[in-house]
């Protein structure tokens, strides 16, 4: 998949992009609002343990989000099985150094689209924790719904915090 956006491109990550993915990833205060898979710090073993994964994936779910040829940050879906197989959880991140541009907002919009397109999924959720605003209006702004709150559902270094859940739907 290669999408070309106005303000970004999203596509498929690369060999290559070792040495931008550790500059970006490596950052407290973009890990500070993700799942603990995602490091901190984040090394370039860390870095290649990705990409070596991601290499792997026999249909990338996951995207990498370029911006004047460098790949910034990282956009995907984690697709489910039996009875949940038409609900794939979304996630994305993005290097500070490029917060604030709409850069994922147009990127969310348009992997939304897209999954709805390539896969049988007939829902995109998304679990941004309850105090990441910046998250939440990404969400809003690209069309997504809040379908409620998550008391105290989850922990990040120590701290029990809330989430939000957000979802987009295909036209049926």
């Amino acid at each position: 998949m290669r999408l070309e956006l106005s303000r970004c491109t999203v596509r498929r990550w690369a060999a290559t992009d070792l040495t931008s993915l550790v500059t970006h990833a490596n950052n407290r205060r973009v890990s500070a609002h993700l799942r603990d898979r995602f490091p901190f710090p984040y090394d370039p073993a860390h870095g290649q343990k990705f990409l070596d994964w991601i290499v792997m994936q026999p249909v990338p779910t996951v995207w990498a989000i370029d911006v004047a040829g460098e790949a910034v940050g990282g956009i995907g879906v984690e697709l489910h099985n039996d009875v949940e197989r038409v609900s794939a959880e979304i996630g994305y991140w993005l290097g500070e150094s490029l917060w604030r541009r709409g850069i994922v907002t147009e990127a969310l919009q348009a992997v939304t689209a897209e999954a709805f397109r390539r896969f049988d999924l007939t829902r995109l959720y998304a679990l941004p924790f309850a105090d990441n605003r910046a998250s939440v209006r990404v969400l809003e702004k690209a069309g997504y719904a809040l379908e409620g709150h998550l008391r105290q559902s989850a922990i990040k270094d120590g701290t029990i915090r809330d989430q939000l859940l957000y979802a987009a739907y295909k036209s049926l």
